[in-house]
């Protein structure tokens, strides 16, 4: 197996954390009063606390853009873009951005900020909260190519958040189907919603049915269960339990982050 993410990291078993955007201008619940300068500092305080903390690597999402769109307007990637570029010089950690739920606006963010990594809904047909959900892998690809983002490394979300496949497939069949046809430098394997587990059986499932292929644990990990998840997965993306009081919609807890963050090198020198 290829697996870059150590070679990014530089550790086994990498924990991506998720620095969440607050409410962006064009987003419902954007407060106009603080302005672009309260998502600013939250986001540098977050990002801070995440570093501090000792994650490996940090993804920046416009995750408070509630409720999502698949098609994202162009005001959100800029202020995502100028939030990112004004943090730039502060980021010591290697970074990935997220557009929710956009993959090519993610791609166009990435090239823009030299970012080394995405994670999106690349692939499939999806019944969901937001509608009829639709991608289109192919264009997605020539688009990455098309703007320069070559190098940028795809996460595949292939148990997407809030959604179910409108076709009846096993997830092991969607696991080898999408490795051949859209060759994604790894596969996120995640719960419902954020902060809702992954289930390992299903992330076992599909390590086992795409071992050479990079499988992340993308829900849900948690003090509770970080060893069972990482004894399968090769990594995982972590967000909510990084929070004050292991609540999504919280600020990044450093000490939290610490303390968990602690456990998890422990148990990765174990390995």
């Amino acid at each position: 197996m290829n697996n870059w993410l150590k070679e990014l990291t530089g550790t086994d078993k990498a924990v991506i954390a998720m620095c969440h955007m607050q409410p962006l201008p064009g987003d419902p619940y954007f407060d106009r009063e603080k302005g672009m300068e309260y998502a600013l500092e939250a986001a540098r305080k977050d990002l801070h606390a995440l570093q501090d903390g000792g994650v490996d690597a940090v993804m920046f999402s416009n995750e408070f853009s509630l409720p999502y769109l698949t098609d994202v307007k162009p005001v959100t990637v800029a202020a995502m873009g100028t939030i990112i570029g004004q943090l730039k010089s502060e980021i010591r950690i290697p970074f990935g951005v997220n557009v929710l739920w956009d993959a090519e606006k993610s791609i166009d963010l990435a090239a823009a900020t030299g970012a080394s990594f995405v994670r999106e809904i690349f692939t499939g047909v999806y019944a969901s909260d937001f509608g009829i959900w639709n991608t289109d892998v192919g264009e997605t690809i020539r688009h990455q190519r098309a703007v320069g983002a070559e190098k940028v490394r795809l996460l595949f979300n292939i148990v997407p958040e809030s959604a179910a496949y409108m076709a009846e497939r096993d997830i092991c069949s969607i696991a080898k189907s999408t490795v051949f046809v859209g060759r994604p430098d790894a596969l996120c394997v995640s719960g419902l919603t954020a902060g809702t587990p992954t289930n390992s059986s299903v992330l076992k499932m599909v390590k086992d049915t795409v071992p050479d292929t990079v499988v992340l644990a993308n829900t849900g990990v948690n003090a509770n269960n970080f060893e069972e998840q990482l004894s399968i997965a090769d990594g995982a993306v972590m967000g909510t339990a990084f929070k004050v009081d292991g609540k999504f919609e919280n600020a990044v807890d450093q000490a939290r982050v610490k303390a968990l963050m602690d456990k998890i090198k422990t148990f990765r020198k174990g390995l």
